[in-house]
């Protein structure tokens, strides 16, 4: 989608800050606003919590845009953080960067606290500085839990968070609201679903498994399998964040929330069978019981999102998956 022809009346002068640029979600969101013209301030510490050559390899694909600037900056460093700002000035900033993953917090739940908390926190107050027009910001479908009735809406409390991840996104709503509502700054974040595509994060069910698949491993499937997950490919999550640039909240707390997920859980056998299907291999399953921190199903109501901007996912999970397979065979061939 491209903001200018689609929104006529609404400008970007400056460039859009994009945080977490190197991240799976936030390459193909930069490099969406880079084909539409825009220039990209990219800000991402290249952490290690999955494999860098892959960060770097997106990295090094935006690079070859002559409207992208890239900082190599922990978003907890406030400072540094504050003077990208600063020197950028943004109309826009789409703030993706933070420690992913469910399970890992159990490992090493401070990396949560120091991007999640800390590094949200440095974001608000540079927003709150530079008061650009417009800040979306990534929360999760974790927030719900395992208490909430399907499928999950936004108006639903979202009060018994199942794991650390779950708890400081859904801490990162309730600061959001609170500066909306102190310094009038239009702040809308987005409880992404299970996105999966090319260049995919290698930490998720989907990854794991076709790597294991075709190295001839065991696959590792919690609760027996007994699992529904809202599978949300990344081209439809990028075209729900462009639309989303020019709506601006306007309320007395200018402060939104939307689900942006396919609205058609699969069970998480299906999915492997599809995969099994794709890459002409059978898996050799072993079946375990759920682990701490996980939920049975994930299912977005994107009732509200359509209403907005018209969203509706068009890729279905044989085609995403097969559209990441593609990628996988080739980026591991060389």
């Amino acid at each position: 989608m491209d903001i200018k022809q689609q929104h006529s009346d609404f400008y970007i002068d400056s460039p859009v800050i994009v945080t977490g640029c190197a991240g799976f979600i936030g390459y193909y969101t930069a490099k969406s606003l880079l084909d539409s013209g825009v220039k990209i301030v990219g800000i991402d510490n290249l952490n290690d919590y999955y494999d860098v050559t892959l960060k770097k390899h997106r990295l090094s694909l935006l690079e070859k845009y002559p409207n992208f600037t890239f900082h190599h900056c922990d978003i907890a460093d406030s400072h540094s953080i504050k003077d990208i700002f600063m020197q950028t000035m943004p109309d826009i900033v789409i703030h993706l960067a933070a420690q992913a993953g469910v399970r890992y917090c159990l490992e090493n739940p401070h990396s949560y606290m120091h991007s999640n908390m800390t590094g949200f926190m440095s974001i608000l107050e540079s927003v709150r500085t530079v008061r650009p027009k417009h800040t979306i910001y990534a929360s999760s479908s974790s927030v719900y839990g395992n208490e909430c009735s399907v499928p999950f809406d936004v108006m639903q409390k979202t009060d018994s968070p199942a794991s650390l991840y779950a708890a400081t996104k859904k801490s990162n709503e309730l600061m959001a609201y609170s500066y909306a509502d102190m310094y009038k700054i239009p702040l809308t974040g987005l409880r992404f679903f299970t996105v999966y595509g090319a260049m995919g994060r290698p930490d998720m069910a989907y990854f794991k498994f076709t790597d294991s698949i075709v190295n001839n491993r065991p696959i590792e499937i919690y609760n027996y399998g007994n699992m529904r997950r809202d599978f949300t490919y990344i081209d439809d999550i990028v075209t729900g964040i462009m639309g989303l640039i020019p709506h601006i909240p306007q309320s007395s707390v200018p402060h939104s929330l939307y689900n942006i997920g396919h609205n058609h859980p699969e069970k998480l056998l299906d999915m492997i069978e599809v995969l099994e299907d794709l890459l002409g291999k059978t898996a050799e399953k072993i079946l375990l019981p759920m682990q701490t921190g996980d939920v049975y199903e994930t299912y977005a109501d994107i009732s509200p999102l359509e209403k907005l901007i018209g969203f509706s996912p068009k890729t279905n999970l044989y085609t995403g998956l097969s559209h990441f397979i593609n990628w996988y065979k080739t980026y591991n061939a060389n």
